[in-house]
């Protein structure tokens, strides 16, 4: 009876989100709190469904949680219309360049100084928990292609990107603890996982975003054909472009993030209202689809709270991570930008981690992590997500509020 079990728990969770999503919208409670709850009634904690292990099982939830981003960027993507010549631009491209560098190094340093971990266990860590979340912080990214507040772009380009450079620092770590080839001196994790792989994914999904944006278009336009289906375009574009950026040794979280940005900026220059079908289309399509991964991913983390090591250290290293070393990366890495203080404030508190950072964890675990550290970095990898889960879904709704207040007294 197990699976009619898991398909009703299923329609009910559909169901309650479809009838309820606008109430919580405005309470002090996210959609990920509310999953991560239904997770752990259903599991060994109480009504004891399933108690799925970490061990053996980090192939299978890499590749879940790996589907799971790759939407949430592609969906990123497509909501930043913003030109790529527009300065809004250089606060995500800091936060996920400079403040990642800072939150890395400053989570190695913890873990090397304070865990008594190894240097290469240590850079994993930071790695695993440097990038902010696209699939948990839907609340505080772009609402939409129109919106232009610079806290929500900063925070939506942010996620996007530093899901894929990321990918360095963990393949860094794997070298370290000689799992993964860097090369005498760290020459081939430069010039191949550093240079190669992100140029690779970037230009890819660029490519590919550009051409079948402008390929769709004219075809509608001149031939009355490739109309409806945006939902095969849109799963096609994801698949096309981290495959290929992948065979290409590219980060595929890059190439996809880099399409859906390419779709859309394709299509500034088609008169509308071609341009809004195809677009408000794939969106809508591919922010359901966000939705039900994001609720799969985070059920399935509650499900296995029960069997995660429980490590100590997680309650002096969660506060350090989300009080200290996020708010002091953001500070630094948008010193002298033209963001306020207000946002400077909110884009470091709202650094939400989560269903990237599982994807990392799962990852390494099956990549080469050592199997005698694999338990203290499963601990506090999950214990960092849920409080994140729980701390920032408990302060979303009226920290936002209040900066849409002020945002509308100051006339923006």
């Amino acid at each position: 009876m197990t699976w009619p079990l898991w398909l009703a728990l299923a329609g009910v969770l559909l169901v309650l989100m479809a009838l309820s999503g606008s109430v919580l919208s405005r309470m002090p409670v996210s959609t990920a709190m509310f999953y991560l709850g239904a997770g752990v009634l259903a599991g060994p904690l109480a009504l004891g469904l399933a108690a799925p292990q970490w061990q053996g099982q980090a192939r299978l939830l890499e590749h879940l949680t790996e589907v799971i981003v790759l939407l949430s960027l592609f969906t990123s993507g497509l909501k930043m219309s913003v030109g790529l010549h527009d300065r809004r631009w250089l606060p995500p491209l800091r936060l996920a360049l400079l403040s990642m560098v800072v939150t890395v190094a400053l989570i190695t340093a913890a873990g090397v100084w304070l865990l008594g971990l190894p240097l290469g266990v240590a850079v994993l860590l930071g790695g695993i928990l440097a990038p902010t979340d696209p699939v948990l912080a839907t609340e505080v990214q772009v609402a939409n292609p129109e919106d232009r507040d610079q806290l929500r772009f900063a925070l939506t380009g942010e996620g996007g990107l530093n899901d894929g450079t990321a990918f360095p620092v963990v393949m860094l770590g794997l070298g370290l603890v000689g799992a993964h080839d860097i090369g005498a001196w760290g020459w081939r994790w430069w010039a191949v996982d550093v240079l190669w792989a992100s140029a690779a994914g970037l230009a890819v999904g660029a490519t590919l975003g550009t051409a079948l944006g402008r390929l769709v278009l004219w075809l509608r336009r001149q031939h009355q054909a490739a109309e409806g289906y945006e939902n095969f375009l849109a799963l096609g574009l994801i698949g096309l472009s981290y495959g290929l950026a992948v065979l290409a040794q590219g980060y595929g979280f890059l190439a996809v993030f880099a399409a859906g940005l390419a779709l859309r900026h394709a299509q500034e220059a088609v008169p509308r209202p071609s341009t809004d079908d195809l677009s408000h289309a794939v969106m809508s399509f591919n922010e359901q689809l966000d939705r039900i991964g994001e609720m799969v991913g985070v059920v399935l983390l509650g499900l296995m709270l029960a069997t995660v090591p429980w490590v100590p250290a997680a309650l002096w290293f969660v506060p350090l991570a989300l009080l200290v070393v996020r708010p002091v990366a953001v500070q630094l890495g948008l010193a002298g930008s033209r963001t306020s203080h207000s946002q400077r404030r909110l884009i470091g508190w709202f650094g939400i981690r989560g269903i990237g950072s599982l994807y990392y964890l799962n990852y390494a675990l099956s990549h080469g992590l050592p199997a005698a550290h694999a338990p203290g970095v499963v601990g506090l990898t999950v214990a960092v997500v849920v409080s994140s889960i729980v701390v920032h879904g408990v302060s979303v709704t009226p920290l936002m509020a209040r900066y849409r207040q002020g945002q509308q007294r100051r006339g923006r």
